[in-house]
């Protein structure tokens, strides 16, 4: 059975997996709620709280869990696996070679930092500068002024 996680920021779903895992788990609440975040968001932060063990998830999840993810190939941003099956917390850092996105694994009882993290930088991501911000510091940098054509002081 997949759950939905409530009390998250607006730019992640939390899902909590325990007992047997299917397809319509897979249809009925977690398809819904990736769509609807990259819909809103454009990117998808993700935390996953496994408490059950991969092998209670039916052939037709895995179909429908890969199939989310290639759909969605550019917009994972962050991918928390939260679990005590350490097999999985490995994988889970080791996805970060496989995906453009950032992706780590914590044991259940780091909870609370696996939700710090994929919660975490959402502000800055999005933060807006004026033009003539941009300008300034752009002519700044690239001021060649009191040197000469080699960059030594005049």
């Amino acid at each position: 059975m997949l759950q939905f996680i409530k009390d998250l920021p607006d730019h992640v779903v939390g899902i909590r997996a325990m007992g047997e895992v299917d397809k319509k788990d897979y249809e009925e609440v977690l398809i819904p709620r990736m769509e609807e975040l990259v819909k809103r968001e454009g990117e998808i932060n993700y935390l996953l709280v496994l408490e059950t063990d991969v092998q209670n998830f039916s052939a037709a999840a895995w179909w429908q869990d890969f199939k989310l993810g290639l759909k969605n190939f550019t917009k994972w941003n962050k991918i928390v696996v939260v679990t005590d099956q350490k097999t999985v917390e490995w994988l889970s850092d080791a996805l970060k070679h496989f995906i453009p996105g950032e992706s780590r694994g914590y044991s259940s009882g780091q909870l609370n930092e696996a939700i710090e993290w994929v919660s975490a930088d959402h502000e800055h991501e999005h933060a807006e500068v004026s033009i003539d911000d941009v300008r300034a510091e752009n002519a700044e940098r690239s001021s060649n002024t009191g040197q000469g054509p080699a960059g030594e002081n005049l």
